[in-house]
């Protein structure tokens, strides 16, 4: 693959958006002292950064860097705000807000709104979030993707779908999100193996992943040909 492409993607883990690159090639490259996983096809390379802000900063900075692509796609899973969006809804907002310090990116293109929040919004979130800002979703990425490919003079998108709905109340998995951004699997299910009340939630928390990612995947798929 060229070192300059068309589009690049960044989301935050692999099973969001495995559907789309599980054929792709993969290649493993250094960026301010880190490594990471690419996955590459064609004119298009997608990054999963890890959840959060900083991790979602890290990934952008280094998939610009690397592949100096024309654009910039903030792509994943998010809550949705609007009672009506179920999950597996996609939407490509036009406008992205930062809920830290209130700054807005415009694509120019898409509809609706997202704002992206600094923790895991729980439902009470949901609505203060929603009120706040008019959202329609909510994330914790896609304005730092955002802020990074405006610093580099380039063509920003996102592209989002809804995993859990506005009143869905979500086991706690703030917790089980380590400082670069992984997600500790193995902990989040020792801790809900041992808590029977939660098995429930967690398998409707399964299900509507696989639901959204196979969503969002196909919406990605038909942006980027």
């Amino acid at each position: 693959m060229s070192e300059s492409c068309k589009v690049a993607i960044v989301a935050a883990l692999e099973r969001e958006v495995w559907p789309l690159v599980k054929d792709w090639r993969t290649a493993h490259k250094q960026a301010e002292g880190r490594s990471f996983k690419f996955f590459e096809h064609e004119n298009t390379v997608l990054v999963c950064g890890g959840i959060g802000a900083e991790a979602a900063r890290r990934a952008a900075e280094a998939i610009i860097t690397l592949y100096e692509p024309a654009l910039v796609i903030s792509a994943g899973f998010a809550g949705g705000l609007d009672p009506a969006l179920r999950p597996g809804y996609a939407l490509s907002p036009r406008l992205v807000i930062d809920a830290g310090d209130g700054s807005r990116t415009d694509s120019g293109i898409g509809e609706g709104v997202l704002v992206s929040f600094a923790a895991v919004a729980d439902s009470e979130q949901k609505a203060s979030l929603a009120q706040a800002y008019g959202a329609d979703l909510v994330d914790m990425e896609a304005a730092a993707v955002s802020r990074c490919a405006r610093a580099h003079g380039i063509e920003f998108q996102a592209c989002k779908v809804v995993s859990d709905s506005r009143d869905k109340r979500l086991p706690s998995v703030g917790r089980f999100v380590a400082a670069d951004g992984t997600f500790q699997s193995l902990r989040f299910l020792a801790h809900v193996a041992l808590r029977p009340w939660l098995w429930r939630g967690v398998g409707q928390l399964a299900r509507n992943s696989s639901i959204a990612a196979q969503s969002l995947c196909k919406r990605l798929a038909a942006t980027t040909q």
